[in-house]
């Protein structure tokens, strides 16, 4: 009996692995195109290093001319949870995401390299499984989980690495006829890799991120078929992503440990070996120590946060990019109004060591995305995150024309207004424009320099009787304030109350300020001539009538 009898004993119904090169033939993409992939296991919540890692496959794919592809990685079926594959399907479509080809909802997947489910791809596996044993590559280990853990015991009472190797592999030289006796007994088993690997060997490695590195040899017989006929996640990746034609792997550095590994998996199968990419993963700022983001701890590290908070897809991957590479927020500045497609991402600038999530300066690319919105997509967004997330808002909106004219203030022209760094903030900052809102409202107006009570009454009382007028401009309605100013003894002009303090009660600015806190309750708000042109005369008296109150 030789290998290829006892290959045949094991998977006698399974396909020569020249069945599986036909069908999943090399890609006919042009010169230099990538091939890359995002290869998630439906077993939790999406990370937003998940995210990081697909928007940089994704676009150094996109631009190559490349493929970007999905694959889920099933095989731990333990582990899995309910609506995991949505989860990650969903996440990727809300961001704008969606793969070229492979998984694009739980069932449904595009392509010609399917099944994209590693669950659905057991016969695939098998195949190249029964190639290494054939080759004498690989072979069927009997080892019970308690003779494991025997292994494991006197590896740690002799100090010595531990796992399956050398000495320690029991099942690597039974004879083909013992191995064959024990199948036909029954005798329950899984299929090993054979290491041709020694400890006391290094390999050097170029990683496209981490740059040059050196590990010792693989020399560990890992699992490849487990009891259940499926393959690890080891066996599974070199196999798939030879017939998928991926050309870089991108994936966390945690699994840096594994290249060894894996580029033995490549070489013992024959096929040519991908590039490697590392990516460091994101890290936080805790009490001045930097460590990972974690679901367990930081809302901010599921991806879901970011849909129910209302932080707008764009601005999450705007933020990523500059995360990525150093040279995007130099790019942005010079290019504000391009499409970040047009960025080009090089793997090789990618920090080595994780970079810092900063939700502050997230907020803030919020806002400038939002602000260089139209007034017409705000509203849209907004209405539909509020029919999800927030049901006052919601009707609040319901009145499209209006809300138009609210979020048409400061909209459009050289500077924008920024006060909107996410659809949640939406309600706080367009509220007070909503006189059923804000006329039953208990205000406590923050009046400041001028805060006395019948000096503030003059000040309204006066401009609505002599210097208010909806058809007056914006110079004419602010040389109008200036007016009311001089008549109550305020400077026309801040300058001019700099130079004389004593000679005046205060300054035009101080006067604008009753104005504005008595017609939104706040002090700082977008332009207030917009304002009033949306409020009309008859809120505005009404207003001014409650602060007078």
């Amino acid at each position: 009996m030789d290998y290829k009898d006892l290959a045949n004993l094991i998977f006698p119904e399974v396909k020569d692995i020249s069945y599986y090169e036909e069908k999943y033939p090399r890609r006919n993409l042009k010169e230099g195109a990538i091939v890359t992939r995002y290869a998630p296991s439906p077993t939790g919540v999406m990370h937003i290093g998940g995210l990081y890692q697909a928007l940089i496959a994704k676009k150094v794919a996109e631009q190559t001319e490349g493929v970007f592809f999905i694959r889920i990685e099933d095989t731990d079926q333990k582990r899995e949870i309910d609506n995991g594959v949505e989860e990650i399907t969903m996440s990727l479509k809300n961001f704008q995401m969606e793969p070229d080809e492979g998984m694009i909802s739980k069932q449904e997947s595009r392509g010609n390299y399917a099944p994209y489910k590693q669950s659905e791809r057991k016969k695939i596996y098998q195949a190249y499984a029964k190639y290494l044993i054939e080759q004498g590559k690989a072979y069927p280990c009997f080892c019970t989980p308690e003779d494991i853990e025997k292994i494991r015991n006197k590896q740690e009472v002799a100090k010595i690495r531990p796992g399956y190797y050398g000495v320690w592999a029991k099942c690597r030289n039974n004879t083909v006829e013992e191995m064959a006796e024990k199948i036909k007994a029954g005798e329950s088993y899984i299929i090993r890799f054979k290491s041709p690997g020694r400890e006391d060997r290094k390999i050097k490695h170029h990683d496209v991120i981490k740059g040059n590195v050196t590990f010792p040899e693989n020399d560990q017989d890992i699992v490849i078929i487990k009891a259940d006929g499926l393959p690890t996640y080891h066996f599974a990746h070199a196999v798939d992503d030879y017939l998928m034609g991926t050309t870089h792997v991108i994936r966390g550095d945690e699994w840096l440990s594994s290249v060894p590994l894996h580029l033995q998996l490549f070489h013992e199968l024959g096929f040519k070996a991908p590039k490697y990419a590392h990516i460091a993963p994101i890290m936080k700022n805790d009490n001045g120590n930097k460590r990972k983001l974690s679901k367990r701890k930081d809302p901010e590290a599921a991806v879901s946060y970011y849909e129910e908070e209302g932080i707008p897809a764009i601005a999450v991957k705007e933020y990523l990019l500059n995360i990525a590479n150093s040279t995007f927020e130099n790019w942005r500045r010079a290019n504000p109004d391009k499409d970040m497609s047009e960025f080009n991402l090089q793997l090789n600038k990618m920090s080595v060591s994780g970079a810092l999530f900063d939700m502050v300066k997230l907020l803030d690319v919020g806002k400038t995305v939002i602000s260089k919105l139209t007034a017409e997509e705000v509203y849209n967004e907004a209405y539909n995150w509020a029919k999800k997330h927030d049901e006052n808002l919601k009707k609040l909106l319901e009145d499209k024309e209006y809300a138009l004219k609210v979020f048409s203030i400061e909209r459009g022209n050289k500077k924008p207004r920024k006060d909107i760094s996410k659809w949640s903030d939406v309600k706080e900052n367009i509220e007070y424009m909503y006189d059923d809102k804000f006329l039953l409202a208990n205000i406590e107006y923050p009046y400041q320099t001028i805060n006395d009570r019948s000096e503030i009454d003059k000040i309204l009382t006066l401009y609505m009787e002599k210097y208010y007028d909806d058809q007056y401009d914006k110079q004419t309605w602010f040389d109008k304030i200036k007016e009311l100013s001089g008549e109550m003894g305020y400077a026309k002009e801040v300058k001019e109350y700099k130079a004389n303090p004593d000679k005046y009660k205060a300054h035009v600015g101080d006067v604008s300020t009753v104005l504005r806190v008595a017609l939104t309750g706040r002090t700082n708000t977008p332009d207030m001539y917009e304002i009033m042109k949306v409020l009309g005369k008859e809120s505005i008296q009404k207003r001014f009538n409650k602060a007078m109150k």
